[in-house]
């Protein structure tokens, strides 16, 4: 083949702006599988998740997605664009938050906030990025965020 060989990657530590926010594509619609395989998977059998009659006797009408779902979904739609084949580890995850549910159908949007970044102290060619997820559904309405410290290679750097 001639030409030159692109392939994708995420975004390398230098390559990253502090204070930028990436609005990632596409969105994904959550569907009745995604919901059933992620529950049963992960073994958390709770009744809103899985029971559509018991969930209509609840506030909600309805059974719920599973939020963890929604939280891998989250950083998941981020990948691509920021991390794919640049990154070392996940450090931690805090502030996560579910300010409303989701259900079978929403189709979901990422975006993600550059917070803070910092070079390692102790691991020469990488450094400490934090982001800060948020996801919206189809209405606009915030459903999941979520603040993520990864470490990332610079360019150039060996993983």
């Amino acid at each position: 083949m001639k030409g030159d060989r692109i392939v994708q990657r995420g975004l390398y530590f230098n390559e990253i702006e502090e204070g930028v926010t990436y609005v990632h594509a596409p969105g994904r619609t959550v569907t009745e599988a995604d919901n059933v395989l992620f529950t049963t998977l992960t073994m958390n059998t709770q009744s809103l998740h899985l029971d559509q009659a018991w969930s209509e006797q609840t506030e909600f009408g309805e059974r719920l997605v599973n939020s963890m779902f929604t939280l891998s979904l989250l950083v998941g739609l981020s990948v691509t664009q920021l991390t794919q084949g640049t990154i070392v580890a996940n450090l931690g995850l805090d502030n996560v938050e579910f300010p409303a549910p989701v259900r079978v159908g929403d189709t979901l949007y990422a975006e993600t906030h550059i917070a803070r970044k910092r070079t390692s102290a102790s691991r020469p060619g990488q450094g400490i990025v934090t982001f800060q997820h948020t996801m919206r559904n189809q209405r606009d309405t915030v459903v999941a965020s979520a603040r993520r410290d990864t470490l990332m290679l610079t360019s150039g750097a060996k993983q």
